[in-house]
């Protein structure tokens, strides 16, 4: 308990996150990219049934006068209290930027999820997101690759690798993740020694695909190189395009490197009714489960109503990054002071 007050990470670890913001800064100056900051506390939150929040009591002045009419006594008014939320991403009031007509935005900031906490997880984060007008999933997928390939210039990586999500799976399970068996895949699981999944996943499919990848495929992408997984079943994607080729899929990326992943990204879903209606398919999960309900984010639906601009755009967990650059072994060693010593 006596060294309880000191830094998690090396001071060392401190230089080089510093470093690697002002890279990263530098890398959207350059292309004219513009910095924008966004609440950490809301009215509302996402409703993805896979994400925990933290919420907060936020108490109104209390002893507010009402107005009286004349010749009356002033009454007060008892304090009142609203719930806000922590953001888990601050991608709904960016996409409200977007709306508003701010052209291609960037962030870097913290953000925030309950019940995470581990080698790769702390309850707090840095989040790196951008947004860029007028990409393709294509191009932006072009943009990560410089970005990262310039963050690793002093440790070179292996050339930047691209697969589809149904071609990966398939390589390293048998199963195609685009049909759903629950008998194939019940039997998978008995086979790779994860018995469980039968009783956790049950008949969802996008569960049974959360587990198996992250238990055998992830392990194996990026070997010393910047995988992008692109071309996820649509089951799992709730704010990513359907592809106009093959509408089983979503026009969603995600980035590896050994195995860990760093990040995720979509060609963004622009139709207020089609984004509405996904709120509501996961409220009706979270509802399933027994999970906190909340309301969904009308400011978000009313944005995309307003128009919002041809983009795509992506997270990056700058955490995660600088423990791959730094060749630390938890997250712990690059936070200052993680959520132990906090």
């Amino acid at each position: 308990m006596l060294n309880d007050w000191r830094p998690t990470c090396a001071i060392e670890l401190l230089q080089v996150r510093a470093q690697l913001l002002a890279k990263i800064r530098q890398f959207f100056a350059e292309r004219s990219v513009l910095e924008v900051e966004t609440p950490l506390l809301s009215h509302s939150v996402g409703t993805d049934p896979q994400l925990d929040f933290f919420t907060t009591d936020y108490c109104l002045s209390p002893g507010m006068v009402c107005m009286p009419q004349t010749g009356q006594e002033p009454v007060w008014r008892p304090p009142q209290q609203q719930t806000l939320f922590l953001q888990t991403s601050p991608e709904f009031a960016m996409k409200r930027l977007l709306a508003a007509g701010s052209g291609s935005i960037y962030q870097i900031g913290k953000a925030f999820r309950s019940g995470e906490s581990g080698r790769f997880h702390n309850p707090e984060f840095t989040m790196l997101e951008w947004y860029r007008v007028g990409f393709s999933l294509s191009q932006l997928m072009d943009e990560i690759a410089e970005l990262i390939g310039g963050l690793f210039s002093d440790l070179p990586l292996q050339e930047t690798q691209r697969v589809s999500y149904q071609d990966v799976f398939i390589s390293f399970t048998g199963l195609n993740p685009l049909v759903f068996s629950y008998r194939d895949y019940c039997a998978f699981a008995r086979e790779s020694q994860l018995p469980e999944a039968v009783d956790i996943c049950g008949h969802d499919h996008a569960l049974w695909l959360d587990l198996i990848f992250s238990h055998n495929v992830q392990p194996h992408l990026g070997e010393n190189a910047l995988c992008m997984v692109y071309g996820y079943p649509a089951c799992q994607s709730s704010l990513a395009r359907l592809n106009e080729q093959n509408p089983q899929i979503t026009d969603r990326v995600e980035l590896f490197i050994n195995g860990v992943e760093l990040g995720n990204g979509y060609y963004e879903l622009a139709d207020a009714e089609e984004q509405d209606r996904r709120f509501d398919k996961e409220l009706a999960v979270r509802q399933q489960k027994k999970l906190p309900v909340f309301a969904k984010d009308r400011r978000l639906i009313a944005a995309l109503q307003e128009g919002l601009p041809e983009c795509s755009g992506v997270a990056i967990g700058l955490d995660r990054l600088l423990m791959l650059l730094s060749g630390s072994a938890s997250i712990d060693d690059v936070l200052s002071f993680s959520i132990h010593r906090a």
